[in-house]
C-alpha cells in the first residue's frame, strides 16, 4: 500500500501507518487493505466514511481500481474537516462535520464505521441513524478494536513500549486493575468490566478502549441489521478472538 504526499500528511497516517513502530504500522495497514478489500467485494455508487479521521481510507479508496462516483467523509472535529478538504479536496471527495450531515433517509448503499463505535457511550441511537442512511440491502461495514482475550495482553504490552518511547499518542488506556485481567481475558458476549466515561472540554462523553467488547456489538449490529460476515484483521485466517481488530458486515434489511 503506498501512500500519496497528502495521504502522509494525515494526522493519523503519521501515527499509524507511518509508525516508527514497525508492528503498530503493519497493523493498521492491513487494517486498511481489509477496508479496501472489502470495498471491492460489497461495491456501492454512494459511499460514506463514518468517522473519517485524516481522510485516508476515502483517498485511497477514490484512487482505487473502482472509485465509487460519490464519497464522502464525516467527522466530529472540525479541525479534521478543515485539514481533509485542504489536503485531499483534489480527490472529489466531500468531507463534512457531523451537523452538516443530517439524516438522509436511504442516502448511501454502503456505510463505512470504523474504530468509532467502541468509543460511543450509547451507541444503539448512532447504529440506527446509520440504518435510515442506508439504502434497502445497503451494507454497513464496521471495524473495531479487540479488547478482550489475549490480544488485550499483547496490546497493551506494545502499547506501553510504545509509550515509553514516544511513539504515537499510545500510552494505553485507562489502567486494568487486577481485578479487571479474569473478566477481560476470558470474556463472553456480555459486557464484562464497567466502561470509564471521559468528558473533553467540548463535544460529547466518550470511552476509551478500556473494557471494550467486540461481541457484544456484534449482538447489537445483529439486531438491527442482517449480520452476513465477522471478520479479523490483520490476520485475516483468524477468528476475532486472535485477532487486533474485529469486523462486522452487515446488511439493512429490505424489508421492515
Amino acid at each position: 500500500m503506498k501512500l500519496t504526499a497528502a495521504e502522509e500528511s494525515g494526522v493519523y497516517a503519521r501515527k499509524q501507518l507511518l509508525s516508527r513502530a514497525r508492528l503498530i504500522a503493519w497493523s493498521h495497514r492491513r487494517r486498511f487493505q481489509m477496508a479496501l478489500d472489502l470495498a471491492a467485494r460489497v461495491g456501492g455508487s454512494r459511499v460514506l466514511d463514518y468517522g473519517s479521521g485524516d481522510g485516508s481510507f476515502i483517498a485511497m479508496l477514490r484512487r482505487g481500481a473502482h472509485p465509487p462516483p460519490y464519497a464522502a467523509g464525516v467527522e466530529i472535529a472540525p479541525d479534521l474537516v478543515d485539514d481533509c478538504r485542504r489536503r485531499l479536496g483534489y480527490t472529489g471527495a466531500v468531507f463534512v462535520h457531523v451537523d452538516e450531515l443530517g439524516t438522509p433517509a436511504a442516502a448511501f448503499d454502503t456505510i463505512y464505521c470504523m474504530e468509532v463505535l467502541e468509543h460511543v457511550v450509547d451507541r444503539r441511537p448512532l447504529l440506527e441513524r446509520l440504518k435510515h442512511m442506508l439504502a434497502p440491502g445497503g451494507h454497513l461495514i464496521v471495524s473495531v478494536p479487540v479488547e478482550t482475550g489475549v490480544p488485550l495482553v499483547l496490546k497493551q504490552v506494545v502499547r506501553t513500549i510504545a509509550g515509553w518511547r514516544g511513539i504515537g499518542d499510545y500510552p494505553g488506556t485507562d489502567p486494568y486493575r487486577w481485578s479487571e485481567w479474569g473478566p477481560s481475558l476470558f470474556a463472553g458476549p456480555r459486557q464484562h468490566i464497567d466502561r470509564p466515561v471521559h468528558r473533553a472540554a467540548s463535544g460529547p462523553p466518550f470511552h476509551d478502549h478500556k473494557g471494550f467488547n467486540w461481541m457484544v456489538l456484534r449482538d447489537d449490529i445483529a439486531r438491527l441489521f442482517v449480520l452476513e460476515a465477522v471478520l479479523s484483521s490483520p490476520v485475516s485466517s483468524l477468528p476475532p478472538h486472535f485477532g487486533t481488530q474485529a469486523w462486522f458486515v452487515a446488511r439493512r434489511p429490505t424489508t421492515p
